[in-house]
């Protein structure tokens, strides 16, 4: 079985590839030829990296000691100096580690494995971590931990780390360390998939740049029901498929009406949104405007329509116009009690104007609707409240401090990880959650779920968020289900900053994405 494109973004939890390393046995691949490439995966990346030069291998008493072993053997047949230890008993050792272990003593003797302790570091210019990998599930202490210190000392003094699999300490599900005590590797080298941990915060730092190695298991047990996951790396080849593609005969109406609910103080919020619902395809944008403000949003941009917003009767009025396809509430509404009790009063006229039609996320059918920002101030602690009137294609846009004030201290969806809070508060509210920050998680109700972590540092600039609010406006105007609009907004919103780089500003995103739009088309 060819790997597909999607296929290649899946993301194994540390369960997922147990099962795909017991399949592929299973299958007839030996567990120490999984070995024996993993080690030489990870004597190939620093050969390939790093200058030659005085290399300490710290090998811990499971599978991923054994592919220190390997490594240690490759790197040491190439010419590198070498200095191997072991955290434990080499006696103790079973199964493919303690074979590991044997073709390295066969060759350098029993004396050349020594004792994982600080000293065996000194001088070292590479250290390979090989001491827990994927399956710690307890904090590391007493020697354990007072290597991983050293480990530290020695990348303060210029050595580089190369973890294999996961930097120990680190939890593979979650990026999240086991206990208080964690490696932070440069680089670090994981085998036929990566791992939640790999792209959640603090994971995604502590492993450097992570590198997938293929070590034999065929693509063929990601079909295996253990194996099969539902969460991805966020990438082109989960949304290219479902982007709106205008057709010859075309129009603005066809290409997608989308509504942007305008603030009377924070204009540039509502601006935003709607100069990136254009550029991400929108047929036609309006604005509703408050009277004050109106003149501000008639000259921000001639291509839209700006439609004044007196009252919340005129406010519904604008949003049951059939011809609007999608809309967004919250950036810039205001967090007034004015604005408040329009965005509850919208949020119940959407669900109206989406006529009944529930979509959790993944049809065509029903309207579009993203909520974003102040939203989460008029319904801080109402979550049950606020869900109760989702219907049609609904995305959510948190960023964590806005996820925690919408379910208030103490509910049950608080509880976890940024993936597992992610995908519980998606199946609690029935639509599509994009819970915003370095290690975005797009969530949708069935479970599904995919973590977008390109994005750069400049993203942390006022205005992202809104431009990100109107990615997702301007898709769903065009005719996208609420999954793939928010993954194909969370990717284009992270390529856009890439792409334009350092002194980004909010405003030069939307600029960027008729390239991006255009380099997607063209695949």
């Amino acid at each position: 079985m060819a790997p597909t494109a999607a296929s290649a973004l899946a993301l194994l939890s540390v369960a997922h590839m147990r099962a795909a390393d017991a399949a592929a046995i299973a299958g007839g691949v030996p567990g120490i030829t999984l070995m024996e490439h993993a080690g030489r995966a990870v004597a190939g990346v620093v050969m390939a990296r790093f200058g030659l030069g005085p290399v300490t291998v710290l090998c811990g008493p499971g599978n991923n000691g054994g592919d220190g072993f390997v490594a240690a053997r490759h790197l040491a047949a190439a010419g590198w100096p070498v200095r191997l230890a072991t955290l434990g008993d080499l006696e103790r050792l079973t199964g493919d580690a303690a074979l590991a272990a044997a073709d390295w003593v066969e060759i350098w003797g029993r004396d050349s494995v020594l004792e994982a302790v600080p000293a065996v570091l000194a001088g070292a210019t590479v250290v390979i971590d090989a001491l827990f990998g994927v399956g710690l599930s307890r904090p590391l202490g007493g020697r354990a931990a007072e290597v991983v210190a050293a480990i530290a000392d020695a990348r303060r003094g210029g050595a580089v780390v190369l973890a294999v699999d996961v930097p120990s300490g680190l939890d593979a599900d979650t990026g999240a360390p086991v206990g208080d005590v964690m490696v932070r590797a440069d680089v670090t080298v994981t085998f036929f998939r990566k791992k939640p941990g790999h792209l959640l915060l603090p994971g995604r730092v502590a492993c450097g740049a992570t590198i997938v190695a293929d070590i034999g298991i065929p693509d063929v047990v990601l079909a295996d029901p253990a194996v099969a996951t539902d969460v991805w790396e966020n990438g082109p080849a989960l949304f290219t498929g479902h982007l709106p593609r205008p057709r010859v005969d075309d129009h603005k109406y066809r290409r997608g009406h989308a509504l942007v609910l305008g603030g009377a103080v924070m204009t540039g919020a509502a601006r935003l949104a709607a100069r990136a619902a254009q550029r991400a395809g929108a047929g036609l944008v309006t604005v509703a405007s408050p009277p004050a403000a109106e003149l501000i949003y008639r000259l921000s941009s001639p291509s839209q329509i700006v439609r004044p917003m007196a009252d919340l009767h005129a406010a519904e009025a604008i949003l049951a116009d059939p011809r609007i396809t999608a809309a967004v509430l919250g950036p810039g509404a205001g967090t007034d009690d004015d604005g408040q009790a329009l965005l509850r009063a919208l949020v119940a006229a959407a669900r109206r104007r989406a006529g009944g039609q529930v979509d959790a996320g993944s049809g065509g059918a029903g309207f579009g609707l993203v909520l974003d920002a102040d939203i989460f101030t008029a319904f801080a602690g109402q979550a049950d409240a606020l869900g109760a009137h989702l219907a049609g294609r609904v995305v959510l846009t948190p960023h964590e401090g806005e996820f925690a004030r919408l379910f208030g201290p103490g509910h049950a969806v608080l509880a976890g990880d940024k993936l597992t809070r992610a995908q519980a508060a998606a199946r609690h509210l029935g639509a599509v959650i994009l819970l915003k920050g370095p290690d975005t998680v797009i969530a949708h109700p069935d479970g599904r779920a995919a973590i977008e972590a390109g994005g750069p540092p400049t993203l942390a600039t006022a205005g992202s968020g809104d431009v990100l609010a109107g990615l997702c406006l301007g898709l769903l105007a065009g005719g996208m289900d609420a999954w793939h609009a928010a993954l194909a907004a969370a990717w284009l919103h992270a390529r856009a900053a890439l792409r334009f780089g350092p002194g980004l500003v909010a405003e030069d995103l939307p600029e960027q994405v008729p390239t991006l739009l255009a380099d997607l088309a063209a695949t």
